[in-house]
């Protein structure tokens, strides 16, 4: 379900949702509608759209509320690594980030999250962080996106970045697992097809994998380009594509 708030600041509207709707700021994702920043004249407004889970979505016995790899990671200390920067590619890496958000007229705190084998998680905290997420976290891929490019123009073209703010991606994981199993039970039930929302690679795996040992369901990508769409079919049911 969606509800729009209005406040002075981002972090004034946030609080209004959380405490209108009883839900802590982790329980639902913000969308940016409207921003205006004070100035000499007028008064600083903003206007956020709250996306909340249907309680009416149950998910599927089979889902233990676990999400593999992301709580994990976030929750082990041997992962939670110094946040400062430990090499001459990481220094400059935080500081293209830094840059990369200044440019973009924002600020925000740049650290490493975490540090895996070819891989480098690195948060950012910001005012400003429902904005550079942005709606179901196009923003926050796009600069990965960007990010990724440049370590490969620092010669480390085997090193993967991932970009976080406010635990978005763990998040987002977890609403895109209970996703794929209510859908599964509803394909179940009806014994029909549904085609969700466009996702990037990594979501699109998400939702195959953990649709993978449901014996009666299948999953198929469609689409062309970044943000392909994940249809959840019914096994017993003839499925044309058109």
């Amino acid at each position: 379900m969606t509800y729009e708030y209005e406040g002075k600041t981002e972090k004034e509207a946030i609080e209004k949702a959380a405490a209108e709707l009883g839900l802590e700021k982790d329980q639902f994702d913000v969308e940016i509608l409207e921003s205006q920043k004070k100035t000499l004249f007028k008064n600083g407004y903003v206007k956020i759209r709250v996306h909340t889970v249907d309680s009416k979505n149950q998910v599927s016995p089979e889902f233990d509320g676990k999400v593999p790899n992301a709580t994990t990671r976030a929750n082990d200390p041997s992962l939670v690594s110094n946040p400062l920067p430990q090499d001459e590619v990481e220094e400059k890496i935080i500081d293209f980030v830094k840059t990369l958000i200044e440019k973009m007229g924002y600020e925000a705190a740049v650290e490493i999250m975490f540090r895996e084998e070819k891989k480098i998680g690195i948060k950012l905290s910001s005012e400003s962080s429902s904005i550079l997420i942005g709606r179901k976290g196009k923003n926050l891929d796009a600069m990965q996106l960007i990010v990724n490019v440049y370590a490969g123009h620092l010669g480390r073209e085997d090193l993967r970045i991932i970009l976080d703010t406010e635990n978005y991606r763990i998040r987002r994981e977890e609403s895109l697992v209970r996703l794929a199993y209510v859908t599964a039970d509803k394909v179940r039930q009806k014994k029909t097809s549904i085609l969700l929302e466009p996702m990037n690679p990594f979501e699109r795996r998400l939702i195959h994998t953990t649709l993978n040992d449901i014996a009666d369901v299948e999953t198929k990508s469609e689409g062309e380009g970044l943000y392909k769409q994940v249809r959840v079919i019914y096994k017993g049911v003839r499925w044309l594509k058109y």
